[in-house]
């Protein structure tokens, strides 16, 4: 029996990077699943904060060079790979000279947030799928968590849902209250839109927001995972409609090993 195959998608990882929760998640859950059995993948934007020497990260010039377009402009993709300290699991880094060299996450130094996060974010879902498409590897399953990864449902929907390294793969969107108070750009809908794209297909990110990226992200996946206990009115509203779908998954009040048996069991049915 081949082995079941995941792809994870985060903003961080510890050690690399520790923001918020999403970097312990992203550090604990792949080598428990590893070590069940299952082939694991990982992929991060390299932000600049992450000390590469430290870190011993260094590119992989096979998987470079693709220019990703980002609304009318396109910007080369750099990929660059290290190991985990004490774990058995290589992380692949997106890179981006214009979005990623900066020395902080989301915020500037005056605690402003970046008015391109936007394009960061599509930047880094768009090069995730390309760079899974050069490493001619088939996820089975592919775990996104937060809000900086929620295109990729969409995506794997649309543009690539005949492509033969996606087309059996099944995607789920993990849910973290990690708000911000900013509304993007009116070409954001052109920024994100690919081909077999339709104009309704993007109706969520019409408010331009957190929520539009979010609220996208769980109409298109498979399954969503509420991360947390609290969130606005307007995401507890969505996670109570779909409480009467089997989409909605929650791992509430579960010690480690409760928590890293009912992943393995979830992913196991939901490769089916």
């Amino acid at each position: 029996m081949q082995k079941l195959r995941i792809l994870y998608v985060a903003s961080e990882m510890n050690p690399f990077l520790r923001y918020s929760q999403v970097a312990d998640f992203t550090r604990k859950l792949p080598q428990a699943m590893q070590e069940r059995g299952m082939e694991i993948r990982i992929l991060v934007p390299r932000f600049g904060v992450i000390n590469e020497r430290k870190n011993r990260l260094h590119e992989v010039v096979r998987l470079s060079g693709i220019n990703i377009p980002v609304g009318d402009e396109e910007k080369p993709l750099v990929i660059k790979v290290a190991s985990v300290p004490n774990a058995k699991l290589q992380v692949y880094f997106i890179d981006n000279e214009d979005y990623f060299q900066r020395k902080s996450v989301f915020f500037d130094k005056d605690n402003k947030f970046f008015s391109d996060n936007d394009e960061r974010a599509i930047f880094f879902c768009k090069g995730v799928m390309e760079t899974v498409k050069k490493l001619g590897w088939a996820p089975d399953i592919i775990h996104c968590n937060d809000w900086m990864t929620s295109l990729i449902p969409l995506y794997l929907k649309t543009r690539y849902k005949k492509d033969p390294i996606f087309k059996n793969a099944k995607c789920v969107l993990s849910v973290y209250n990690n708000p911000f108070n900013f509304k993007f750009s009116g070409d954001l809908l052109h920024k994100v839109k690919m081909l077999d794209m339709d104009d309704s297909m993007l109706t969520h990110l019409k408010s331009y927001d957190y929520e539009g990226f979010l609220k996208t992200g769980m109409e298109y996946a498979d399954a969503v995972i509420k991360a947390e206990d609290e969130y606005s009115s307007s995401l507890t509203k969505l996670f109570e409609s779909m409480k009467k779908s089997k989409k909605l998954n929650t791992f509430e009040d579960e010690d480690e090993e409760e928590l890293e048996e009912s992943y393995y069991n979830f992913y196991t049915n939901l490769a089916g």
